[in-house]
């Protein structure tokens, strides 16, 4: 009896195991490149971006701060929390906004939702 309540105990287990797997969804991390080549495709959408901080401002919890992920930079505005300093590595959640788009140059930010650790 004990051997089939280990083994219903077990299946229960990786049924389980799998449907957290199936669950997570994978945080995909867009490259800037790829954010300013097609604007249109992702303005207004949550996107999810990582890099290096390269300007930085930040008065009264509001701020604005460039981030650099070595295939283009953007500018992401915060309502809250402040910036974060020049030369520190984040990752950002946010609402991409594309302004316009004149020959090879896109005017876009990110408005952060979210800052996280990369």
């Amino acid at each position: 009896m004990r051997s089939h309540t280990f083994r219903r105990f077990l299946l229960v287990l990786g049924v389980m195991t799998l449907s957290l797997l199936a669950g997570c969804k994978g945080e995909r991390v867009t490259t800037i490149k790829t954010l300013l080549d097609d604007p249109s495709r992702f303005d207004k959408q949550t996107v999810r971006i990582a890099g290096d901080v390269t300007r930085s401002l930040g008065i009264l919890g509001y701020g604005a701060y460039e981030v650099d992920d070595g295939t283009g930079k953007i500018p992401v505005v915060t309502q809250e929390g402040g910036a974060p300093r020049t030369g520190a590595k984040v990752g950002v959640e946010g609402e991409f906004r594309s302004a316009f788009t004149m020959g090879s140059t896109t005017a876009a930010a990110i408005v952060e939702k979210q800052r996280y650790t990369p």
